[in-house]
């Protein structure tokens, strides 16, 4: 799961700060998060501002802790700072340096706000939001077969959701949409015929229980956008360039190390950085696979390396923002030159499936 703020589930408790990111940003506007250098030339000591709890979502980061690649990039510590909040309210603040978030949540304040933010890259070169029905029930396999049905639909996703209809030739009238909270157990009763999930949470739910889901994935079906996505302070690619670069090379060797061992992924979640949180074994293994196979890796990072955002793939993010009303440039949302020199200099990290 992350946070879409205005759009997802998280935006309950990010948009709670809607009110400070507009204090942020008349407080914060041209400056940079100063992120002085320690002692022997080190970087000191960051934080990195995650979009949910400690879970399987953030493997990338448990292994660069657990197996010194921060270290050895020459940070002093890294605080894995848990979510739900505003990510990029964090970063502007000058909290964290560094943000997980997505091209939507992004896009729109800086569209809205003038938000002084850019991402670097992402994690997920798909977003894992879907329309879960069950197999015996909905069996919502197709956008056509949404025509007539009743949808679950959480207050905070309601834009997502009719951009996602209108990106479908479809309009709210096509579909019966329902109030709902976020515990799927409505769909699971058959009380709904589907329900706005994620493929790597409610579907894997359903999948534990035996409920035999089906899946309609946004990214699939007329909105592809990134996400996990890094999310930094634009000033801090020009005054904290190396540090930046730094991070990005520790991020990319946790995340060749989360893709290579999902079993190994599962147990730091559960026994060591989400130890207190009460999370399964199996489900985290299933969330390791499912964002591994499906969500991480596609033919553009077999060709360019993990987090890399093509051309083609940054005018689709834009599309999407377009069709929910947000019109933003990608020069303004993105910038991959941190992460091609990273490339460049380290052309041995391109080789993730090693």
């Amino acid at each position: 799961m992350f946070p879409v703020h205005g759009f997802t589930r998280r935006a309950a408790a990010a948009t709670a700060g809607a009110a400070t990111l507009a204090l942020l940003l008349g407080a914060c506007a041209g400056s940079s998060a100063e992120t002085p250098s320690g002692e022997d030339g080190s970087f000191g000591d960051i934080a990195i501002q995650l979009s949910w709890i400690k879970n399987a979502e953030f493997a990338g980061e448990f292994f660069a802790e657990e197996r010194g690649y921060f270290a050895d990039a020459g940070f002093d510590s890294v605080e894995l700072v848990p979510g739900p909040v505003s990510t990029e309210a964090a970063v502007i603040s000058g909290n964290v340096i560094m943000g997980l978030g997505n091209a939507i949540s992004a896009g729109s304040v800086i569209a809205e706000e003038g938000a002084p933010i850019t991402i670097i890259g992402t994690t997920y070169q798909k977003n894992p939001f879907t329309i879960l029905s069950l197999e015996d029930h909905g069996n919502i396999a197709t956008v056509n077969d949404l025509k007539g049905k009743t949808i679950g639909v959480q207050a905070s996703n309601q834009n997502l959701w009719e951009a996602f209809l209108a990106l479908n030739d479809l309009t709210l009238d096509d579909v019966n949409t329902v109030p709902v909270e976020y515990d799927p157990t409505p769909l699971f009763t058959g009380e709904l015929d589907g329900w706005f999930a994620y493929l790597t949470n409610e579907a894997l739910d359903a999948e534990l229980q035996g409920l035999k889901p089906v899946n309609l994935p946004f990214a699939d079906n007329g909105m592809p956008f990134v996400a996990e996505s890094l999310i930094v302070n634009t000033a801090d690619i020009e005054n904290n360039r190396e540090l930046l670069k730094a991070l990005l090379v520790a991020e990319i060797k946790g995340w060749t190390d989360a893709i290579a061992e999902t079993d190994e992924a599962a147990r730091l979640a559960v026994e060591v950085f989400g130890s207190d949180l009460g999370l399964t074994m199996e489900k985290e293994l299933l969330q390791a696979q499912v964002q591994a196979r499906d969500l991480i890796v596609s033919d553009e990072t077999e060709a360019n390396g993990l987090f890399t955002i093509s051309e083609k793939m940054q005018e689709l993010c834009i599309q999407t923002l377009a069709a929910a009303g947000i019109e933003v440039t990608a020069d303004l949302l993105f910038d991959m030159s941190l992460l091609a020199e990273v490339y460049e200099e380290n052309p041995e990290l391109l080789d993730y499936a090693k």
